[in-house]
């Protein structure tokens, strides 16, 4: 999955710094993320290929966090407007998922969440003042009412519903994305994970779940959120009602059977190549 990077180890711990010439930024304009695509070259630019000639894009730069000692930092594309300068391209959030090292895909899918963060919380939401970085934690403050906002983190439920040797797979309404999913959705005001499992599965496709098996749990950056994996055994008829608002299809598959998926950065992935190996879940 997109955060299995070890060796390697991300270091969140909230700090103020100035950056250095070889730390790396992440610079975000109409969606789309800077990436260096000159050979050889790490997927992000440093400061060092644009100060010489945009001393100031230091001090319009916000320190994120480090993996495994590499600074990165978040300039501001408000204030400093960069240069097109030849290797360097601004691509969409997309290429998060097929960067090399896949470390570096990580770091720029949560680089590209927390530059969402920053930008959706410009005006407070309970008196509209402009909000201002708090200096003591990763957060917005409103400097007039005191209202604080954290980063958007939230929680959904992935569930592999099985029924033997077979397994539940949809294909949501509406995406361009070709390939079976699970069944997943958002918690609910109120509502545990368990629960989510239940109310969704009865949704999309109309059937009931029992013996919820917790299996794992990924930060999704792209959709700002904590997708928590589940393992669930039908319960009673195997008759699908698929919500078609939702879904564009929903069909059991044995294990001879399902369609293949590529093993990707996903959860959802891991989950279906666990089932078609037949590991214990």
């Amino acid at each position: 999955m997109i955060q299995d990077i070890a060796p390697k180890v991300y270091h969140n711990e909230f700090f103020i710094r100035k950056p250095k010439e070889q730390d790396c930024f992440f610079y975000i304009k109409e969606g789309k993320s800077l990436i260096c695509n000159k050979e050889g070259h790490f997927p992000f630019a440093a400061f060092q290929d644009f100060s010489p000639e945009m001393p100031e894009i230091q001090e319009a730069a916000d320190y994120l966090f480090s993996i495994s000692g590499q600074n990165f930092f978040l300039v501001d594309e408000q204030r400093v407007q960069l240069p097109e300068k030849e290797g360097f391209s601004l691509e969409p959030f997309t290429v998060f998922r097929t960067l090399v090292p896949q470390w570096a895909g990580f770091a720029g899918a949560t680089g590209s969440q927390l530059h969402r963060f920053y930008r959706s919380r410009s005006y407070c939401g309970r008196c509209g003042h402009p909000m201002e970085k708090k200096k003591d934690e990763r957060a917005m403050l409103c400097p007039v009412c005191k209202n604080v906002e954290y980063p958007k983190i939230s929680p959904g439920i992935i569930v592999a519903v099985t029924d033997g040797d077979r397994i539940l797979m949809t294909r949501y309404a509406g995406r361009k994305n070709p390939h079976y999913a699970l069944v997943a959705g958002y918690t609910e005001i109120g509502e545990t994970l368990e629960e989510t499992v239940q109310r969704e599965v009865m949704e999309e496709v109309g059937l009931r779940v029992r013996n919820i098996r917790y299996y794992k749990n990924q930060p999704w950056a792209f959709s700002d959120t904590l997708m928590v994996g589940f393992f669930a055994d039908l319960d009673g008829s195997p008759e699908i009602h698929r919500d078609a608002a939702e879904l564009a299809t929903a069909e059991w598959f044995t294990r001879e059977d399902m369609p293949y998926r590529t093993l990707d950065i996903s959860l959802t992935a891991e989950m279906i190549e666990r089932f078609r190996q037949g590991e214990s879940c």
